[in-house]
């Protein structure tokens, strides 16, 4: 049995940014990690090219940070008092929108960890198409798929 829908705009926000609030400390354990790793010796051993994916898989992280986040700072600095119906939407938009980013910058990070593992490129990109292709499936494909059957 599924839950009822929120029925205010207010409720709708409040899950939203609950939504926001879980997801966030995951993404910015994620983000420290993927800092600190550029200071350890072995990323300076790595393949120029390497060093330059995790840098790309670390700027798709700030993105998904930065979508994340933006609902609450937009709410707080432009109707702090009130939740309208286009604030609703532009959080809703926010957050599916910093899943695409994120799901890249993970496959980015699991080819150079599979990388550094097993000193393959094929092995590194093959996990990297696997991990994004299993993340846009869960958190796209099937979803989109689900809603477009219950209409």
């Amino acid at each position: 049995m599924t839950p009822p829908e929120p029925n205010s705009l207010k409720e709708q926000l409040r899950n939203i940014i609950e939504e926001a609030r879980m997801v966030l400390p995951g993404i910015q354990a994620l983000f420290g990690f993927q800092t600190i790793a550029v200071f350890n010796q072995r990323f300076d051993d790595l393949p120029a090219a390497v060093q330059t994916v995790h840098l790309l898989a670390l700027a798709t992280v700030v993105i998904a940070i930065a979508l994340i986040m933006t609902p609450a700072a937009w709410h707080r600095i432009v109707s702090p008092q009130r939740v309208s119906e286009s604030i609703v939407k532009l959080s809703s938009r926010m957050i599916c929108a910093a899943l695409f980013p994120l799901a890249v910058g993970l496959a980015l990070d699991m080819f150079v960890v599979c990388h550094v593992v097993s000193g393959s490129v094929v092995a590194g990109t093959a996990a990297a198409a696997v991990s994004l292709a299993l993340l846009l499936t869960l958190w796209f494909i099937l979803p989109l798929r689900e809603r477009r059957r219950r209409r």
